[in-house]
């Protein structure tokens, strides 16, 4: 009895030994993998607070030429879309119950005014955010010899965009009476968040472009290079008419494939925005 004991309780000691080193594995895998779960959401936590800064450092590779006309390779374009696909408001700390709008309601032809936020302006780049009320205007301008990002945030609105008709000889002498010029619709439709960033380029992509907010909206822009006076780089504003303010126009068509055209005349006026201050994540530079 006495021999019967002592083997089962050694029988004990033995499983139980066993079943203490399989839980000691078992409490290391776990340890382990809780590790790298926590390891995972530091870095995602870590990457979204950082969006800004990515935003920034991605600007200053993708745009460390920094000449007027230059556009960056289509990997570089690529690249810089899809750091501002991923932005959200939060991102920059911004949302629309936090933002202060304009107050102006828009009366007759006046139209409330937008406010701008400047994250960051050298002379290779910009970063800036637009935040426009409902029925706030950004008026149809231009972007000479600047690769342009845009990226709606927060919000719906109309967005309408052209490009210049180069060869189009049989108007020219209407352009010279009457001081406008042929352009053909890139884009003409509403747009709401989210949604993808939207590119322009010196010479294609809508380089003319205007926004009509229909909503609350938040507008984030990249330019590259930005506008510069002393470098020949300064907006211009237009108006767009239909094709009965010159009486050659009757001859353009629409195209079967639904291309479409306007005049734009310069419009000898400014844009006045309100300066917004930026409270988002600094900016290392």
């Amino acid at each position: 009895m006495n021999i019967g004991r002592i083997l089962l309780t050694k029988k004990s000691l033995l499983t139980g030994r066993t079943y203490s080193h399989l839980s000691k594995k078992k409490m290391k895998k776990k340890t382990k993998k809780e590790s790298e779960r926590r390891k995972l959401i530091r870095k995602r936590l870590s990457r979204k607070k950082n969006m800004v800064q990515k935003l920034y450092d991605t600007c200053k590779e993708v745009f460390v030429n920094g000449k007027a006309g230059y556009v960056p390779p289509p990997s570089d374009i690529h690249r810089l879309k899809s750091v501002l696909d991923g932005l959200e408001p939060k991102d920059i700390k911004l949302t629309v119950p936090s933002l202060e709008f304009s107050s102006r309601s828009g009366t007759g032809d006046e139209a409330p005014l937008v406010t701008y936020i400047k994250l960051h302006e050298c002379n290779k780049f910009s970063i800036g955010i637009f935040c426009l009320p409902p029925c706030g205007v950004i008026p149809l301008h231009n972007h000479p010899g600047m690769t342009v990002f845009c990226k709606l945030l927060a919000g719906t609105m109309h967005a309408t965009s052209y490009d210049w008709v180069q060869n189009h000889q049989q108007f020219n002498h209407c352009e010279q009476q009457s001081g406008i010029r042929l352009a053909k619709v890139h884009f003409d439709a509403d747009i709401t968040a989210p949604c993808d960033a939207s590119v322009l380029f010196p010479e294609s992509g809508g380089n003319l472009h205007c926004f009509k907010a229909l909503t609350h909206c938040i507008l984030l822009d990249v330019l590259g290079p930005p506008y510069s006076e002393s470098e020949g780089r300064h907006c211009t504003y237009y108006q767009d008419f239909t094709y009965d303010c010159c009486s050659d126009v009757k001859k353009v068509k629409v195209e079967e494939d639904g291309t479409r055209y306007a005049w734009l005349e310069e419009r000898n006026e400014q844009f006045v925005v309100l300066g917004g201050t930026y409270d988002g994540p600094t900016i290392k530079i």
